[in-house]
């Protein structure tokens, strides 16, 4: 598809073609959350015979030297077929040593990156966002964050880390759920108060629905109806992060999303942990644009394939701190009647 007449190239670029580039899926978890342990299952599964894995260390996953082909000081190629890697410094000098392995013959679509318990998943996804070199191209296809059902309310009320992680997932996998009687009671209702955007699941010990990981589970949909949200968000806070969900029925310019987006940025600043959705532009409105941004940093617009539910509308969630709904929309309503002010006068 072509651009839209008026699409800026500043904030909103078209995504290239899906063969140009390897999706990372992101893990991360806090501390204790079982995340190992679900990595550790997952390396084990044949399935992942066409993924790398990039992993903290090799020591806490424990592998089993029979379960290992061969390997070098930082890189291990498992009897499975997948790649695994230890992150040495930063993450882009990980993904180049996997590309230079792929050069050279080990074959992967998929990288799966694992990271420390208390790991902001902010710089992850803003240095994949802003990486200009890698070829071919790793872009974030999903966050998965585990969460102990044991100690979840515990953490997210003492820790930033922790409700920045729930802020950031679009899957959240509750862990732990034998040792608790309701798992879908308080821990729930604040997880969906934080983001209630993701969509939650549950371990079983450790072993997970591929899905979650390789994608075919349905995604990047509003998980709530308004009331739910309402309903949830006067529930008691553990965390001062939420989220707020935009609907807004009408087609925009494509210009006005970038003018949006780039207020959003100025404005909200670091408040402002991420925003998603759909976007009903009128120069497009056959497909709805693919909004997805990380603090300041956005991705580069892409276009889904059709829209997702039957009524074509803007559908944003927007997750972070002292963000009031009345004033994004009012927000997107004034920049959208100027830019509708300055098309007519164009035309005339």
């Amino acid at each position: 598809m072509s651009k839209p007449k008026g699409w800026s190239g500043s904030v909103c670029e078209l995504k290239m073609n899906q063969s140009e580039f390897i999706p990372l899926t992101l893990i991360t978890g806090f501390l204790g959350s079982g995340k190992t342990t679900i990595i550790k299952k997952l390396l084990q599964r044949e399935e992942l015979s066409k993924t790398a894995v990039i992993i903290n260390e090799f020591g806490e996953i424990g592998l089993d030297h029979h379960f290992i082909e061969t390997s070098d000081e930082d890189l291990v190629e498992l009897s499975t077929g997948c790649l695994c890697c230890v992150m040495r410094g930063d993450l882009q000098e990980a993904i180049a040593r996997l590309l230079k392995k792929r050069e050279e013959g080990w074959s992967f679509d998929r990288i799966i990156l694992e990271t420390t318990g208390m790991a902001d998943p902010a710089p992850i996804i803003q240095s994949l966002v802003l990486d200009k070199i890698s070829t071919p191209k790793v872009m974030l296809d999903r966050v998965l964050v585990t969460v102990d059902s044991v100690t979840g309310l515990k953490s997210i009320s003492e820790f930033e880390e922790c409700s920045r992680q729930v802020a950031f997932a679009d899957i959240l996998l509750l862990t732990k759920t034998d040792l608790v009687d309701n798992v879908e009671g308080p821990l729930e209702k604040e997880l969906m108060r934080i983001n209630n955007n993701a969509g939650i699941f549950k371990s079983d010990f450790g072993i997970i629905d591929l899905k979650l990981v390789l994608g075919g589970h349905k995604r990047q949909t509003i998980a709530f109806t308004e009331n739910e949200i309402d309903k949830h968000s006067h529930s008691h806070s553990h965390s001062d992060i939420m989220s707020v969900s935009l609907y807004f029925e009408k087609p925009i310019h494509a210009v006005t999303l970038t003018l949006f987006l780039e207020l959003l940025a100025e404005v909200l600043g670091s408040d402002l942990i991420r925003l998603k959705g759909f976007v009903y532009i009128k120069e497009a409105s056959e497909t709805p644009a693919v909004v997805h941004g990380v603090q300041h940093i956005f991705h580069p617009i892409a276009w889904h394939q059709s829209w997702p539910y039957e009524k074509k509308e803007t559908q944003l969630v927007l997750i972070g701190r002292n963000i009031s709904l009345p004033w994004v929309r009012a927000i997107l309503e004034t920049i959208e009647e100027e830019v509708e002010e300055i098309t007519r006068q164009n035309e005339n």
